[in-house]
């Protein structure tokens, strides 16, 4: 299967774990995307330091201010973006900031579930809306009529921790805040894919995998068996095989469907 081959690429939560990982995979590529923006809350930060080691390599890497919990920061984060775009779309935006605050069900609390679910299910909502324009542009740019990430897409990195029917590493940790908003994130994922057919953006839930990062954590005796570079390179390869057919489903980094 060939590379993804699109001009332009946005990353939410890009400064470290799988979003930083994305972007070097975007950077390295054969044909690269003339623009790859990484979102991220902080770029002058020191969590962002590798984000900016590779902004003053690569002249196609624009750092975007962007908390994407505040309808402001994506307003202003979509005008950047488009400014720097200069009249052309956006093929691609992947939404996969998120946050994870480990509790069991007993304790889990309001604040827990509504600072999850604005992050992990609400941010992907209103990013999409922002983007929408510049992915209708995408989509109207490119020729035919068929769905691809090539052409535009909205990638909603979600977790087959919020699958209904497989519950994903419960005895690991029950984590309720975190699964409802990825099962909510898939029902959304599924929403845009019927509500964005029209405008040609094809719509999918990406589970990466379990994959070793800041916040999976792991412990001595269980650890996460994905590395960040083997889950990016996978699902990278099942982006650029994506087609009509794909759109609205929720698959791994395998290409695999996951149960919803």
């Amino acid at each position: 299967m060939g590379e993804l081959c699109i001009h332009s690429v946005l990353v939410t939560g890009a400064n470290r774990g799988i979003g930083l990982g994305l972007v070097r995979h975007f950077l390295g590529m054969s044909n690269p995307p003339k623009w790859v923006f990484a979102g991220c809350r902080d770029p002058k930060g020191q969590k962002a330091q590798e984000l900016q080691n590779l902004a003053s390599k690569h002249p196609n890497l624009v750092i975007i201010p962007l908390e994407v919990t505040d309808p402001a920061s994506i307003k202003a984060a979509a005008a950047r973006v488009e400014e720097q775009l200069g009249g052309s779309g956006l093929n691609l935006l992947i939404n996969n900031a998120g946050i994870a605050k480990p509790s069991p069900l007993d304790n889990e609390t309001l604040e827990n579930m509504t600072c999850v679910y604005t992050t992990n299910t609400v941010a992907p909502l209103l990013l999409s809306q922002a983007f929408l324009p510049l992915l209708k542009k995408a989509a109207q740019g490119s020729p035919g009529s068929a769905l691809s990430c090539s052409k535009a897409a909205i990638v909603n990195m979600s977790s087959s921790a919020g699958s209904i029917e497989e519950v994903y590493l419960w005895d690991y940790g029950q984590v309720v805040s975190y699964r409802c908003s990825k099962a909510a994130l898939n029902m959304l994922t599924k929403c845009q894919s019927l509500g964005y057919r029209e405008h040609g953006v094809l719509c999918v839930a990406l589970h990466p995998g379990w994959v070793r990062t800041d916040m999976t954590g792991g412990s001595e005796s269980l650890t996460a068996p994905l590395t960040v570079d083997e889950s990016v390179r996978g699902m990278l390869k099942v982006l650029s095989s994506l087609s009509e057919k794909e759109t609205g489903t929720f698959l791994d980094w395998e290409g695999k469907v996951v149960p919803w």
